[in-house]
């Protein structure tokens, strides 16, 4: 078992290593990809949640006999590192065991990691995904800390000296996610955007929507990165 890994494809943008920790994820996000990747259905995966056997120890084993050091490891692609309403402390021991290695972390949530600020510095990133504002994520991430609440914890995160950032991927209302950039200045030190892949979003136009959230992410100062898909759209409307 090799839990720590390089990330392919669209992952790849958001990361060079990652550790996917738990078996499953109970935020029952309706774009969520991950029951198609690992080929589960996906009852199974949003009410069958718990760490990956010996997922600790094998990180420990495989930090120590690959000597990974100097890196920022990314926690998670196919789950969430804070499931709400879940035992997370196979996160914290993970945490411990990448930054006892030399390592730093990249964490990207829907749930509340704050339990964890203690164990992070000024090299290591707090993310939180930021898709729609509270009254569509009700619906739409039932299961996940509302949007309002991650963004005051990633402020809190940025307050302690950690480094904040939003993934706003996949964008499911464009206009609350140009107006929280307009802001996100004061909040998050780096911001990555993407468009909503393989669900119809009825009259969006991406072209026009990743325009202007990278003109917004310019006049703030903002640090973005505009991902592939979103990106194409731009260039084949110019």
């Amino acid at each position: 078992m090799k839990p720590i890994y390089i990330p392919k494809g669209k992952a790849k943008e958001y990361g060079d290593y990652a550790i996917n920790i738990y078996t499953g994820c109970p935020h029952r996000c309706f774009y969520c990809f991950a029951p198609g990747v690992l080929r589960r259905e996906a009852e199974k995966f949003h009410s069958c949640v718990e760490p990956r056997a010996n997922i600790v120890e094998e990180v420990k084993r495989q930090l120590d006999r690959e000597a990974i050091t100097g890196k920022t490891i990314h926690l998670c692609f196919t789950c969430d590192p804070y499931p709400e309403g879940y035992d997370t402390t196979a996160t914290r021991e993970i945490i411990k065991a990448v930054k006892a290695a030399g390592n730093h972390v990249q964490i990207l949530t829907k749930g509340d990691g704050s339990r964890d600020f203690d164990l992070l510095d000024g090299e290591d990133w707090y993310g939180v995904t930021i898709s729609c504002w509270d009254s569509m994520a009700r619906e739409k991430e039932p299961g996940a800390v509302l949007p309002s609440e991650r963004v005051k914890i990633a402020a809190r995160a940025r307050a302690a000296g950690i480094k904040a950032w939003a993934s706003f991927e996949p964008v499911l209302d464009p206009t609350l996610v140009l107006r929280t950039l307009d802001a996100s200045k004061f909040i998050f030190n780096k911001v990555k955007i993407g468009k909503l892949n393989y669900h119809p979003l009825p009259g969006v136009n991406w072209a026009a929507f990743g325009h202007e959230a990278e003109l917004l992410c310019r006049q703030r100062g903002l640090d973005y990165y505009i991902k592939d898909s979103l990106r194409k759209e731009m260039e084949v409307a110019k």
